[in-house]
Parts: structure tokens; sequence; C-alpha cells
């Protein structure tokens, strides 16, 4: 089998790994020069930066429901009493 080379770019891998997912990769790519580009990718990473934000409280809330129910439960549960030892 044939070894393939190191690529001579060395963010030539990262390029390799992300591209197949439609990923760019962030400070990899040439930057635009086209001010209304820039600004159209401010605002697509905004949106991401909402959308995030949003699951993230929904994550929050949803870990302070659950630890609500848990002391709930626990509240609930008799307590258990020590056994006593026996002087025999």
């Amino acid at each position: 089998m044939a070894e393939e080379k190191p690529p001579q770019d060395p963010f030539e891998m990262f390029r390799r790994l992300w591209g197949p997912l439609g990923v760019p990769v962030p400070g990899m790519a040439m930057p635009t020069l086209d001010p209304q580009e820039v600004e159209k990718r401010i605002q697509d990473l905004r949106s991401v930066e909402g959308w995030l934000t949003m699951n993230l409280n929904m994550v929050k809330l949803s870990i302070q429901g659950l630890e609500m129910q848990k002391a709930a439960l626990q509240a609930m549960q008799p307590k258990k009493q020590p056994k006593e030892k026996d002087d025999g």
C-alpha cells in the first residue's frame, strides 16, 4: 500500500476531518473582504448563539425540575430508624 504523504498545508488535516461534515473550520479559510458577507456571517452566528442559549436554558430548567422532583421524593420517603443493639 502506498503511504499518504503528509500535507504541505498544516491545516489540511483539519479541513479533511471537518470538510465532509459540512462544518466550516473557523479561521481556517481565506477571510472575505466583502463587508456584506462579514455582516451575514455575524448575523448567522448570532442566530446560532440564540438557539444554543435557548437550548442551554431548557437543559438548565430540566435539571432544576429533576432536582425538585428528587427532593420531593426524598421528603416523602419514611426516615430510617437506627437499629437498636440487643443487650443479650
